[in-house]
């Protein structure tokens, strides 16, 4: 075979064990870390993988491993910010310890989707399952199921019979609320998210725990759909007496909001301040630049990671892991505005 051919395909073991000066069933062993190799051998041959750019064979690794190195995933809402943000960190996080996803979307409250996406999943021979974002509606009729497969949820209340990842909505809820208290308002509204989301509720909860250690009444959030369209009418109608600020459950709903309450005449922050949630790449950019909380989507999709491997490798107790938010203040908020 011609150097040339040779050039463009991929090395394969029996090459590295060539370039190493060794056998390839030697390779084989440094690849599954036996530990009857000398660590003079084992130097060489990791020194002739990385020569080489060997990367090994997912269909290998999985005949050596009995697994298939492929992680299932449901994703509830992937056009949201932050149900996307978290897979694509999760695929990262997979890509770097030799795991492939095999992603299904369920953007709608079609029950047949989620059986579908099951079937497609579990038909793939994945090793486990991960539900991103998930609505209380589509959990309950997974419950339902017998997938067989080891699953984690990525939603911020624990349960009791899953591993669950997140990061802490209710605290990042908390951080926004507080922040607008010490900037003295007392009538703080909240445009949420819709409540048969585990996120949505999270944030809702957070925002009245805020408010009663305050000693203040919270009322009635306003439920919105995550939309900067449904943000921007919310805004448009917006009764100034109502409230001098909002805590809005997306960063998206935060900028149509904004934008409404300009269109009206009010401005911002000096008659309203505005939070939002999620802290988007765009929100610095917003007129004013948008206080938000951030989540690590980075961090968390590492978390979840973890936590996948270990209900594969038959992790005993639920785990039920969080990270925390930060709170992150721009032009949006100003002190309430004097009566």
């Amino acid at each position: 075979m011609s150097e040339l051919t040779r050039g463009w395909q991929r090395p394969s073991i029996y090459d590295v064990a060539k370039h190493a000066g060794v056998s390839h069933m030697t390779v084989s062993r440094v690849l599954n870390d036996h530990p009857n190799i000398r660590d003079s051998t084992r130097q060489r041959v990791l020194k002739a993988i990385e020569e080489m750019n060997y990367t090994r064979s997912s269909i290998a690794r999985a005949l050596a491993t009995r697994r298939a190195m492929r992680i299932g995933v449901l994703v509830d809402g992937p056009v949201q910010f932050g149900p996307n943000s978290t897979l694509r960190a999760l695929e990262a996080a997979a890509r770097d310890v030799g795991y492939a996803i095999s992603a299904f979307s369920i953007d709608d409250d079609d029950d047949s989707q989620l059986d579908a996406g099951v079937v497609e999943l579990v038909t793939q021979g994945v090793d486990a399952l991960c539900v991103i974002a998930p609505r209380a509606s589509s959990l309950e009729l997974l419950r339902q199921k017998s997938t067989g497969l080891p699953t984690i949820v990525i939603k911020a209340e624990p349960d009791d019979v899953w591993h669950t990842a997140a990061v802490d909505q209710r605290s990042g809820a908390r951080l926004a609320v507080d922040h607008l208290l010490e900037l003295g308002h007392r009538r703080i509204a909240h445009l949420a998210g819709p409540l048969d989301w585990y996120d949505a509720r999270e944030r809702e909860q957070g925002w009245r725990e805020s408010l009663a250690a305050a000693g203040l009444e919270a009322g009635e959030a306003i439920i919105g759909d995550w939309t900067s369209d449904y943000g921007y009418e919310v805004g448009k109608a917006f009764d100034p007496g109502s409230a001098t600020a909002v805590f809005a459950a997306n960063d998206q709903m935060a900028l149509g909001l904004v934008h409404g309450l300009v269109d009206q005449g009010l401005r911002v922050p000096e008659d309203v301040s505005v939070v939002g949630f999620d802290d988007v790449p765009d929100a610095r950019h917003f007129l004013p630049p948008l206080t938000t909380v951030r989540q690590d989507f980075s961090a968390l999709g590492e978390l979840a990671l973890e936590l996948v491997i270990a209900a594969i490798d038959g992790e005993d107790h639920t785990r039920h892991d969080r990270i925390a938010p930060v709170l992150v203040v721009r032009s949006s908020t100003a002190s309430a505005p004097r009566d």
